[in-house]
């Protein structure tokens, strides 16, 4: 392997009793195969797909040490021998690729989705219906001997290490914080106290599992909730940590319920980076950086600087399985970047669904979309090079068939060139680099500015044909939608028309909210915005002199003012992602974006916009309109049901262009790729 481009990165790691192949740790996500024994070979086969791919160390999802720990009902658990079999065709499959691997050890305390749920007080979570019952004297005792038990058994599975999860608001962390311990005995009260389980769970462990095992700690350096640690109590339970035997101190930042953003696109890379090369100054085992991590040159330029000693990513190896191999191979430009979405892995997790990744489908799924070669190649037209025809195109390509792209438009990207220029979303400029790479690599004939007709690709001697031509604006029917002051979304993002300083956004979907956020960035700070910019606006001390790192936010000073509309009663920005939906919502009412649902659209003329809301008639005195109500599928490229019967050609159709009622990015490259396999 070329060490030149990253020679910090790629340099091993001696742990003194093993060594790691590199700086890179895979970090712990939670895909939803723990949680089911018959679900163990696809485990393997995901995890084995990273270690061949030249991960340092990986870390499993979250295992809970006993019932109480569970997140969900029957979640993953390795407390007795029976559940050693299972893990170990996991153990197997990555040491059989030259990697090493933890397993996490997670209680989720108050997080918990069962009623089993403890924590150090019976102080309710906001994100779980569940109330905690405290835990005893007797009943801590138990825990610490299950998570001693716990990593026992994990030995006996064959992992490298544990990782023992401290960070995120889980049940050491409740422990840890005067937020949630509220005890008056021997675990609570002072820092030495409130540390005091975390302490004792190491120490047993060690005493279980002897000196040559890795025990990594994932320690919380910015909790970001009232009630959180200061930077001196951080340090305090650091120090304590270490010399209870800890060989690795991870960092985490941010409660689960914590009203601060940290790992959604709009955080700045690296944005905590800073606070573990702190945290360095203060221990001697090796501090890892995590968050907003996603490119070799970031993580290099960390290193460098000796604000860590390892890097974690975790996100970034759904996205791109041969993250590392690629860089250590000088092919930084074939990595297939996370974005930041959290459209297919947490908010899949957090509706208990598979986890995957918006731009690799593969991810937790390797048995079941394999990109493997066709058996009789064939010639295939991809009309449309955004999401759903970028990702058909180069899997047909890699899977052996004669692929030509038609593109209308002069470049590749279709609507994710629209995304990229919402504040938040700069990251999806990677996926059309990526794409762009992939398609020289795969050898797609790629025919830009080309606006094909079906007599066109019929006369190409084509076996299939999928269309992916996305979606037309929709024009709601509403009185005066032809005046002057209405734009579409496609209006202002595309084309750059000028938009005033009173602007009436119609529809409060996705899009809506994107056009906000937009209209709503203050030209002074560019994008992406500085570390220091974005901490200011979301009160985040990051010198950690507060409880918690809270600050007192900067007061916005709202370049426009917007009205964001929507004709459905619910609540507006309902439909948004699970784990990010709730960022768009605070940026747009902090900024003081007047939101109403249940609008009738009245009309639209040179005073403004003309609406009823609640039986009440109301003009809104605006300079313009922004449609975002929806779009149709463009799609007459496609023949009829009659018509293709009698085709010596197949048609197919995908993304926007076979449902366009709310673009979905997710859905388009999945659907592209799956029917790339499937010619």
């Amino acid at each position: 392997m070329k060490t030149s481009s990253y020679p910090h990165l790629l340099a091993p790691l001696d742990l003194g009793f093993t060594t790691l192949r590199n700086r890179v740790i895979m970090g712990s996500m939670h895909t939803g195969l723990e949680d089911r024994f018959y679900h163990y070979g696809k485990l393997a086969a995901f995890y084995r797909e990273r270690a061949r791919g030249g991960v340092g160390l990986i870390v499993t999802g979250g295992i809970s040490p006993n019932r109480s720990g569970w997140l969900l009902p029957f979640g993953g658990t390795l407390n007795f021998k029976g559940d050693v079999v299972n893990h170990r065709r996991v153990t197997r499959a990555v040491h059989e690729e030259g990697g090493k691997i933890l397993m996490q050890i997670l209680h989720a305390g108050r997080y918990g989705y069962q009623p089993l749920v403890v924590s150090a007080s019976d102080k309710k979570s906001p994100i779980s219906p569940f109330k905690p019952r405290a835990l005893s004297e007797a009943g801590i005792e138990q825990t610490i001997r299950d998570y001693a038990r716990c990593a026992k058994l994990a030995r006996e599975a064959g992992y490298d290490g544990v990782e023992v999860m401290g960070s995120e608001g889980y049940l050491l962390n409740q422990f840890l914080c005067a937020r949630t311990n509220l005890r008056t005995d021997q675990w609570g009260g002072s820092i030495e106290n409130r540390m005091r389980l975390s302490v004792e769970i190491v120490k047993r462990i060690r005493a279980e599992v002897g000196n040559d095992f890795i025990i990594m700690y994932r320690h919380s350096l910015l909790d970001l909730v009232e009630g959180g640690n200061t930077w001196d109590e951080v340090v305090a339970v650091a120090k304590a940590l270490q010399q209870a035997g800890v060989s690795i101190l991870n960092t985490g930042y941010g409660w689960h319920e914590a009203r601060v953003p940290t790992i959604v696109t709009s955080v700045p890379r690296g944005a905590f980076a800073s606070l573990a090369g702190r945290l360095r100054l203060e221990v001697t085992i090796p501090v890892v950086a995590s968050n907003r991590i996603n490119m070799p040159a970031e993580a290099e330029g960390i290193l460098q600087r000796g604000e860590a000693d390892m890097i974690s990513m975790a996100r970034p190896f759904l996205a791109d399985s041969h993250f590392v191999l690629k860089a250590a191979e000088g092919r930084s430009d074939e990595i297939n970047t996370c974005i930041g979405c959290n459209q297919a892995c947490l908010d899949h997790t957090f509706s208990n669904k598979r986890a995957s990744c918006l731009v690799n489908p593969r991810a937790c799924h390797e048995t079941e979309l394999v990109y493997a070669s066709a058996a009789k190649p064939r010639r295939v037209a991809v009309v449309g090079a955004g999401p759903a025809g970028l990702s058909a195109a180069t899997v047909a390509a890699e899977c052996g068939h004669d692929v030509t792209l038609f593109e209308a438009s002069d470049s590749v990207g279709g609507q994710f060139k629209i995304a990229m220029q919402i504040p938040g979303k700069e990251e999806f400029a990677e996926t059309i680099r990526y794409f762009g790479r992939k398609l020289e690599l795969t050898g797609v004939n790629v025919q830009l500015n080309t606006r094909v007709t079906r007599e066109q690709l019929l006369a190409g001697g084509f076996d299939d044909v999928i269309v992916a031509t996305g979606i037309k604006v929709r024009k709601p029917p509403i009185e005066g939608i032809e005046h002057p002051k209405v734009l579409s979304y496609l209006d202002v993002l595309r084309d750059h028309k000028p938009v005033g300083k009173r602007v009436a956004i119609i529809g409060a979907g996705g899009i809506g909210f994107d056009m906000g956020e937009f209209l709503l960035h203050d030209p002074r700070h560019p994008l992406p915005l500085a570390l220091d910019v974005w901490a200011k606006e979301w009160g985040v001390g990051m010198k950690v002199e507060t409880p918690g790192g809270l600050v007192a936010a900067a007061q916005p000073e709202p370049v426009r003012q917007l009205y964001l509309l929507q004709r459905k009663t619910s609540r507006p920005g309902a439909g948004l992602g699970k784990t990010s939906g709730w960022v768009h919502r605070a940026v747009l009412a902090r900024n003081g974006v007047v939101m109403m649902a249940g609008v009738q659209y009245d009309r639209i003329d040179d005073q403004g916009l003309h609406i009823t809301v609640g039986g009440e008639q109301r003009l809104l005195a605006v300079d313009n309109v922004v449609i975002c109500a929806g779009q149709d599928s463009l799609a007459e490229l496609m023949p009829s049901e009659e018509e293709a019967k009698a085709l010596p050609v197949r048609f197919h159709k995908i993304g926007g262009a076979a449902l366009a009622a709310e673009l979905d990015a997710k859905r388009a490259i999945k659907e592209g790729a799956e029917l790339a396999t499937r010619l």
